[in-house]
Formats: structure tokens, sequence, C-alpha cells
């Protein structure tokens, strides 16, 4: 079994520039984060606040912690100091939440207005319209800056579909920035599917198994 230190260079070596490589690293030890961390991985994804913290605590500081995973608005305090990116902005409700931790903090987070993109309820998200005037109202949120988007592409084995989805946000993305010039930032695909939102234009890919090992 290849160990993680060479899952990551092989990862690495396959990523073109220009793409930044999120390690997810959920239900991973400290131990499995520092063997990543040792082999030149700085940007770590975390799903829940509660894993988060105790690891940010436990580990070097100049790690970039990625809050990935649906957020509660009553979660954000435990965050808002040391957060580098928040990727699961699903409501204008959370990013109020932001904004007002992130003052409390003297900061100015980084996010990503989560878009929904998928084929299935369980999914979070704005729609196309709701993130455009949420992005037209960005100024009453000083202490945020929405610097792009994140989505999540249907859970299924026909890769048309999914690619149609990465497209659709990409055209998106691209139409945005046209009139918002912050925005740089498209956050899709994952270890199954990263090449495929790469080839749509997503300049963030966040991959957990395929360095880790599954789950």
């Amino acid at each position: 079994m290849s160990s993680i230190k060479e899952n990551f260079l092989q990862l690495k070596h396959q990523i073109p520039e220009g793409v930044t490589l999120i390690a997810v690293s959920k239900t991973k030890s400290i131990e499995e984060i520092l063997e990543a961390y040792n082999a030149g991985q700085r940007d770590f994804g975390e799903n829940r606040v509660q894993e988060l913290v105790p690891k940010y605590e436990a580990l070097p500081k100049d790690i970039r912690w990625h809050l990935i995973g649906h957020l509660q608005s009553n979660k954000v305090k435990y965050i808002a100091s040391f957060v580098h990116m928040i990727h699961s902005i699903d409501s204008e409700k959370l990013l109020a939440e932001v904004n007002k931790q992130a003052e409390k903090c003297n900061r100015v987070i980084p996010v990503l207005l989560q878009i929904f993109i998928a084929r299935e309820e369980t999914k979070f998200g704005f729609s196309f319209e709701e993130a455009e005037a949420t992005l037209r109202n960005a100024s009453a949120y000083p202490n945020t800056k929405i610097v792009g988007f994140m989505g999540m592409a249907t859970n299924t084995e026909d890769m048309q579909q999914v690619a149609k989805e990465f497209s659709s946000l990409h055209e998106f993305f691209f139409k945005q920035r046209t009139e918002h010039r912050e925005l740089s930032t498209l956050s899709t695909g994952m270890s199954s599917d990263w090449k495929l939102a790469v080839q749509n234009g997503s300049t963030m890919v966040r991959v957990g198994s395929s360095i880790f090992g599954t789950r």
C-alpha cells in the first residue's frame, strides 16, 4: 500500500499549475495530516467545526484551513479567528454571521458562495439568481470578501451529467467576473471527478481519498 506522502506527491505532479489542491482531512488523525504536511501540503479542508478546532490547535500554524462542509451559523464564532477560507456560504444569513464574527476578530474572511448545481435535494446552495443578488449586496458585509464559488456535482456514475454541471457553474463564474473583478476562485471537483472539474475551469480541487486512502 502506498504511503500518504507517495499518494500526495503523485497527485501533486498531476495537478496543473494555477490549481490549488485542498487535502480533505476530515476523520484523519493528526499523524496522517502531518505526513501530508511534511510532504509539502499546506491547504487542508475540514467538514466540521468540532473537528477543525482541535486540529488547528494541535498542528503547525502555517497550515491554511478551509471549511468545506455545511456550516451552521452558531458555529462560525469558533473558527472566525483563524479560518483561511470558508467554501460553503449557502445563504445570506450565514454570510451576515461570518461578517459579524470576522469583525469581532478584526479580520476580512475570504468566502465562496456555494452554488446548487446538482440534481440532489440533499445538497445546499444558492441558485444562480440568488448568488447574483448576494454579489450585488456584497458591500453590506465588509468583513467578508466573496472571492468565488463552490459547487458539488451530482453523485452519479454519469460523467456527462457531472461535466454539464461543472460547465454551467464555470459559465456563471466567467460571466460574473466581467462585473466583479475580485472573483478569482472556482472550487469544484473531488477525488472522483477533479480532472473533469479542472477541464471545466476549476481553480481549486478538494481531494481526500486519493491522498489519505479510502475512509
